[in-house]
């Protein structure tokens, strides 16, 4: 009963599930080419960083009702495996390495600055130049929609994010049918393609909504995903880049620390097994 209480406050339980039957819907109905030696390398390298870094910090090995640093390697491992491709072992084991690492060494005020998978996966893609996203590999449909759309929810309610990932959404996908549809006369059905599509709702629910690296106020955080929908959107239509969400998040993450220091708010905390049973007792 203890666990089962746990597991519905926590929900990296949650995110953990529906990341693995997200990659399982890639692998087994999407027919995605299964690459287990890098699924491998991203979650060994990453479980594998942040118990040495665990140990370091702890001077020791850590408590048992302290073990969120497991779940926490596995979401970005599990963020990895679901957007990041390479053919080198050492860009894998590189980009894991430094999703982990930046969670210890780019940190302010007791919380770090950047989302791990997000960062890995910039730097993998422009350091070494042999990483790639490859947002086409999901394609676009209703059951993935509605799939990423149900689970996500999910996940960004028990974290109290769901407005971050309305304001992204909805100011990403108003300024694309403005430009689509509107201003270039565009079939509806393009915009429509073009706002369902995996990759896209993934960093939407998964990816922007972190609740370790996203501002502390409400406000704070609705006008931070406006402006990195903005941006993205721009990259996007103006500069013809891939993957901008992702790009546009790594690059406005810096300005967390300000609007938390603007907008003062609590800051977000997981919980761990000691405080449910405390809070039980």
């Amino acid at each position: 009963m203890q666990r089962q209480t746990l597991f519905f406050k926590d929900a990296r339980y949650f995110q953990i599930s529906f990341q693995c039957l997200l990659l399982a819907y890639g692998i087994f109905y999407l027919q995605w080419a299964a690459e287990w030696w890098l699924y491998a390398i991203y979650t060994g390298v990453s479980l594998g960083t942040q118990l040495a870094a665990e140990l370091i910090r702890q001077r020791g090995w850590p408590e048992w009702h302290n073990m969120g640093w497991i779940k926490s390697a596995l979401i970005s491992a599990l963020g990895l495996c679901l957007l990041l491709k390479t053919n080198h072992v050492y860009v894998a084991a590189g980009a894991a390495a430094v999703s982990i690492l930046s969670k210890y060494l780019i940190t302010f005020r007791g919380k770090h600055i950047f989302n791990p998978s997000a960062l890995g996966i910039a730097a993998a893609v422009w350091i070494t130049g042999e990483a790639w996203v490859s947002p086409g590999q999901w394609g676009s449909g209703i059951v993935l929609m509605l799939g990423v759309f149900c689970t996500g929810f999910i996940v960004v309610s028990r974290v109290q994010k769901l407005d971050v990932s309305l304001a992204f959404l909805g100011t990403f996908a108003g300024l694309l049918f403005l430009r689509q549809v509107v201003y270039l006369g565009w079939p509806a059905d393009y915009f429509i393609q073009s706002v369902s599509t995996g990759s896209l709702l993934l960093f939407s629910f998964f990816m922007i909504t972190d609740p370790k690296t996203t501002p502390n106020h409400p406000i704070a955080r609705i006008v931070w995903a406006i402006i990195i929908a903005a941006v993205a959107f721009y990259c996007a239509a103006f500069k013809f880049m891939n993957a901008t969400p992702i790009w546009a998040l790594v690059a406005m993450q810096p300005l967390v620390p300000l609007f938390d220091r603007l907008f003062t708010a609590k800051k977000f905390q997981w919980h761990t097994q000691k405080q449910v049973l405390h809070s039980r007792y």
